[in-house]
């Protein structure tokens, strides 16, 4: 065993895979869900025709983005509480909303055997936030792509 002042590499990184996998998943079956909306309601004509129809469109696919982050948060903060290295659920979500989100605050010190999961989280939380950013700009491509071609009856391309 280590010593308790000794950060520990192997658990702590164990332990990040499995929450990243965990991570992973809440985001594939909230893109799985926004695409599939985003088809259905562009072959119904509801989305891609109007700007303020597109204006809510994105958005609730943002919220739902964002809720998403905020479930895996809370996956990265009932890691942190069944390591026991913190008091109550509260205390490590706002931890891991802090690694997450990679702003980082050293009001909370985890011990050297766990403390390796902070910037592990902080690495999820990038790559979770660039698969949302790109969501985001793929759906806008695709309403433009359905506006544009409403426009133009010469192109008669697929979206």
């Amino acid at each position: 065993m280590a010593p308790s002042n000794q950060i520990s590499v192997l658990s702590p990184l164990l332990v990040a895979l499995a929450t990243t996998f965990c991570t992973i998943l809440v985001h594939a079956l909230i893109l799985r869900t926004i695409v599939a909306a985003v088809r259905r309601d562009l072959q119904r004509g509801q989305v891609g025709v109007r700007f303020w129809a597109d204006l809510a469109f994105v958005t609730s696919a943002t919220l739902l983005a964002f809720a998403g982050h905020l479930v895996e948060m809370g996956v990265w903060a009932m890691a942190f509480y069944l390591c026991g290295e913190l008091p109550d659920f509260a205390a490590a979500f706002y931890h891991s909303a802090g690694n997450y989100t990679t702003l980082g605050d050293s009001s909370v010190v985890i011990s050297a055997q766990w403390r390796l999961l902070g910037p592990l989280e902080a690495a999820d939380g990038m790559l979770m936030f660039g698969i949302s950013t790109a969501m985001i700009f793929a759906l806008i491509q695709w309403l433009l792509r359905a506006r544009l071609r409403l426009s133009d009856p010469q192109s008669d391309s697929a979206v």
